[in-house]
């Protein structure tokens, strides 16, 4: 998708928004549109948390129903600087609501039924996302915008006169032209969900379309009496091909037959197609690397961190470092990343953009080695709070589908709190790749929630720089325990977890109290430990929880 202009439309006009999404998604319910008005991001209206509106922002008004409800917030809307309010259809528009949009000067929208709200988002950012990162310079294919898909699915349904979709090659649909509301009704799901129905790919592929789609470069018709209810509209499909590999395909609804004409231009429509699809992917992969040098150089605080925060649009805002990475569940969480592709890593830092990306517009978001950054605007009380909220609902998201540990750090309001911010959410990100102890594992956290845990990683740290060894009463223990002379460390670590509580600390040994106080006594003899001595309890417990994490003791030479 192309950042300059196309037929006098900018990419972040509202009037390139209704072409793109209009009619299919989106109707005007009230007021006057200016096409050249511009689009300066995406705000979802939340009555209990007033959220930062960017110049320009398309409000979506989600929950936003009756008249009454709706004329209330175009009064609030007032104050800012609002292109377009969406609200679910069918818009109830009485004199009040009419009244309220024209003193605001506020355009209602109305969002069809059966389209989510995230499917919504998720298309406006889409088509809002190459105006992130400065200005680049437009590029053209075929007479047309490089990569911008919008504009070829236009171009294809002009020429072939019928409405067409580009699809990837598991039938996601990656851009459609207007004149939907033409075809059928299949056709509209389609639309709204961005994916062939689940139902229609598995009669396609029984009915083997795909395999004589992928096979050739010739096109493939559709009969829709043989797709089941809701296709009413005969389709024509051609593969979109880079040499040998099967980029994705290309969608036309219209009846009648496969003229020799029809054929020719889909063949060259199919070519131009390859060509924007190829643009589009060579593109992601110098945006990802742009973005991902651009935030690394902000997050280091070095001399071109202030030029980087403002290509990133985010100089002199007051952020939060948010650091993730993924871990395995089955590991308990290790605390070797290296075991996941760079794809996967590359797919968690995406799905991660876009979720802060929708709540709060202006974040940047980059892979930087295995751990995946963000910069989240934390304008406001309590933004640290906020930002926990804001990754908690991401991870619960995702669910098990991208098992992750996300770090907070603390709020930053210039280039060296944001280097400050970085290393805290780093440690903090350290903390919570450990190994979990229990069972209940700890997800998200800022550098308060765990402050304990990442000291005494520090002091092991240490510990191993010095070379130092495990001694004193515990390293006795151990090396008793080792010659299998009794369970010692175990009955030390169990009578300090229950407080001294010898029936709690036996229990959760296994044994019977008076067994356990006979170890407890060995215990104590081995080590020359203090059980009375309350420095000599907390160095205890210091050394046992540095345990598997020091080196052992010396093999005392034999005399």
């Amino acid at each position: 998708m192309s950042s300059g202009r196309e037929g006098g439309l900018a990419r972040s006009s509202l009037g390139r928004v209704l072409d793109d999404l209009g009619i299919t998604l989106l109707e005007v319910a009230h007021g006057r549109i200016d096409p050249d008005r511009d689009v300066g991001g995406v705000v979802i209206h939340d009555p209990a948390d007033e959220p930062v509106y960017p110049s320009g922002a398309i409000v979506l008004g989600v929950g936003t129903r009756g008249a009454a409800a709706l004329a209330a917030l175009l009064d609030d809307l007032g104050g800012h600087d609002v292109t377009a309010l969406v609200v679910r259809s069918p818009v109830e528009v009485t004199d009040a609501v009419r009244a309220a949009a024209d003193a605001q000067g506020i355009p209602v929208l109305g969002l069809a039924r059966g389209a989510t709200w995230t499917q919504l988002a998720a298309l406006l950012r889409s088509l809002l996302a190459e105006d992130d990162i400065g200005e680049t310079q437009v590029e053209s294919l075929g007479g047309l915008p490089s990569g911008d898909l919008f504009a070829v699915a236009n171009a294809i349904a002009s020429l072939i006169d019928a409405p067409i979709t580009i699809e990837d090659r598991s039938s996601r649909v990656l851009a459609f032209s207007g004149r939907q509301e033409e075809a059928d009704a299949s056709r509209a799901e389609t639309i709204i969900g961005r994916q062939v129905p689940a139902r229609y790919a598995r009669a396609l592929t029984e009915m083997g379309v795909f395999r004589d789609l992928y096979r050739d470069d010739r096109p493939v018709v559709v009969d829709p009496i043989r797709l089941g209810e809701g296709v009413s509209t005969q389709r024509i499909a051609i593969a979109v091909r880079a040499g040998d590999e099967v980029l994705g395909s290309i969608w036309a609804a219209m009846d009648g037959p496969l003229t020799p004409e029809r054929t020719a231009t889909l063949r060259d429509a199919a070519k131009l197609v390859a060509l924007h699809l190829l643009r589009v992917r060579a593109g992601a992969d110098v945006q990802r690397r742009l973005r991902a040098e651009l935030v690394g150089t902000a997050l280091e605080g070095g001399a071109g961190a202030g030029d980087a925060l403002g290509r990133l649009s985010l100089a002199g805002q007051r952020v939060c470092v948010i650091a993730a990475a993924l871990v395995s569940e089955s590991r308990a969480g290790s605390p070797h990343p290296n075991e996941f592709t760079i794809a996967e890593r590359e797919r968690f830092t995406d799905a991660l953009a876009v979720h802060l990306s929708a709540v709060q517009h202006g974040s940047a978001t980059a892979l930087v080695g295995d751990t995946a950054y963000g910069l989240l605007p934390a304008a406001g009380e309590a933004a640290e709070e906020r930002s926990v909220r804001v990754v908690e609902d991401f991870l619960e998201r995702v669910g098990s589908r991208m098992p992750a540990v996300v770090a907070v750090g603390p709020p930053a309001d210039d280039i060296t709190g944001i280097a400050r911010s970085r290393a805290a959410a780093l440690r903090v990100l350290r903390v919570l790749r450990e190994p979990a102890p229990t069972a209940g594992r700890r997800r998200v956290a800022r550098a308060a929630d765990v402050q304990t845990e990442s000291l005494l990683l520090e002091l092991r740290d240490l510990i191993a720089a010095r070379g130092d060894e495990l001694s004193g009463p515990v390293g006795r223990l151990v090396e008793h325990d080792r010659r299998g002379d009794g369970r010692l460390v175990d009955t030390l670590q169990a009578w300090l977890d229950n407080f001294g509580d010898i029936g709690a600390a036996a229990a959760a040994s296994f044994v019977h109290p008076n067994t356990f106080r006979y170890r407890l006594r060995r215990a104590a003899e081995v080590s020359g430990i203090d059980l009375a001595d309350a420095d000599a309890r907390f160095s205890a417990m210091l050394h046992l929880r540095m345990l598997g994490r020091l080196p052992p003791p010396r093999a005392k030479a034999a005399r």
